[in-house]
């Protein structure tokens, strides 16, 4: 581990922020780590000129979603070569720090542009945010503790260098998952590919496994009463205690180039999917007093293919982006998680993404369009619609507090939705 100098003046000097609250976006996957939070979106039918924008800011490059806690948003973006931790108010979008975190260099993709559909350079990863600290895990395997009132950084580890990491093509995607007293990420070697930090001091909390890692960013469940840490890595599933990395189930399922969805927990059903002509699958995870045991419930290869685009479960259904490389045109389905079947099926959102906000589901289309949708299975209903951004978006809406966040290869909104004039401030 490399503590940088002067972090001892870092400590005594970070001005205290406050805990975040159950109305913030913490980590990629949410506050409760399903993409799912408490809420309500005012208005489900917007006015022409669609909701309120409150601000609007430049985001140079990069597939990073917005994470939001401490009044502040927090993304990655590429500035200077570097890959870059932005640090916004939530008030007015002003940048409040920028820290650079690792070299932006990539396989290749070429600029993403404002809306081609050939891949593009910039990070891939989002920050999480836990109490008075962000983590970031960058392209290069680096992970990184800022702190977050202003961004200095307190601990970092290398497992390119020090973990004898093994990367992927096209580089890290996957975000770091805080969950008590650790920071789970992926990437390292044989005995060392999966492994715990402790997130206040960055030192190893526990070290395992030989797993090749894939983009896929690691879920935390409570599944029969017994909470877990899910990677999807090369192999398939693999379920893991918290605090000491011991396995509790693990399933095969194929890999090719790339998986990058994460696993989906309803119940005790958890759901997988990779592109490439992998497919989905569900499996059952029961429990008696011999531990953990797993059932297939269904597999369709080379169908229900999220790509990067995670789903969301509600009651038994899947809400998301379904496809394979069809930008611009790709479905958003509700499909039955026990049985795989499809519930109704709308075109024109190409590898976007989708949360759920109370009942409401809430999705953002690669081409930028913001939709309000009704989460039920019978027929799709539609509540609002609004072209809100310029550019590629294969990142994650985000709601908190009344406020919707979303960004592109180009630009990050704060989007009112708790009620108010319609008109965009000037930035």
């Amino acid at each position: 581990m490399r503590c940088p100098a002067g972090v001892l003046t870092i400590f005594a000097i970070t001005v205290s922020v406050p805990c975040a609250s159950a109305q913030d976006w913490p980590q990629y996957h949410g506050p409760s780590h399903n993409r799912t939070v408490a809420g309500k979106i005012r208005d489900q039918a917007w006015p022409e000129t669609g909701p309120r924008v409150a601000w609007r800011v430049k985001t140079n490059r990069g597939f990073s979603s917005v994470v939001v806690a401490h009044q502040r948003a927090f993304t990655l973006v590429t500035r200077d070569g570097k890959e870059t931790c932005l640090a916004l108010a939530v008030s007015d979008g002003d940048e409040l720090w920028a820290t650079p975190v690792g070299r932006a260099k990539y396989d290749g993709g070429g600029d993403a542009g404002a809306r081609g559909n050939d891949g593009g350079d910039g990070p891939r990863s989002t920050p999480s945010i836990d109490d008075d600290r962000v983590y970031v895990f960058d392209a290069q395997l680096g992970l990184h503790c800022l702190a977050a009132s202003d961004g200095k950084p307190m601990w970092e580890q290398d497992l390119l260098a020090d973990f004898a990491g093994r990367n992927i093509p096209w580089q890290n995607a996957a975000s770091p998952l805080v969950d008590g007293a650790a920071v789970f990420v992926a990437g390292g070697g044989p005995g060392e590919s999966l492994i715990a930090f402790d997130k206040k001091s960055g030192d190893v909390l526990w070290k395992d496994y030989d797993e090749r890692m894939t983009h896929a960013t690691p879920i935390v469940a409570t599944l029969h009463g017994v909470r877990q840490i899910i990677f999807y890595v090369r192999k398939g599933l693999i379920a893991v205690a918290p605090k000491t990395g011991k396995t509790l189930w693990r399933v095969d399922y194929p890999y090719r180039t790339s998986t990058a969805a994460s696993p989906v927990v309803d119940g005790n059903v958890v759901y997988c999917s990779a592109g490439y002509g992998v497919g989905a699958a569900a499996f059952e995870i029961a429990k008696d007093d011999a531990g953990f045991a797993v059932k297939l419930l269904w597999r369709k290869p080379n169908r229900l293919m999220n790509h990067w685009s995670t789903p969301v479960a509600k009651d038994g259904y899947l809400y998301g982006m379904f496809s394979f490389k069809k930008y611009g045109k790709g479905p958003f389905l509700c499909v039955d998680i026990r049985t795989g079947k499809t519930q109704w099926s709308v075109p024109g959102f190409g590898p976007g993404n989708c949360i759920l906000v109370g009942n409401d589901l809430l999705a953002l289309s690669d081409k930028g369009e913001l939709v309000v949708a009704a989460a039920k299975p019978d027929a799709y209903e539609e509540l609002a619609r609004a072209d809100i951004l310029r550019g590629k978006c294969w990142s994650t809406p985000v709601y908190a507090d009344g406020q919707i966040y979303a960004r592109s290869t180009v630009e990050a909104v704060r989007v009112d939705v708790s009620g108010g004039a319609t008109d965009e401030p000037k930035k």
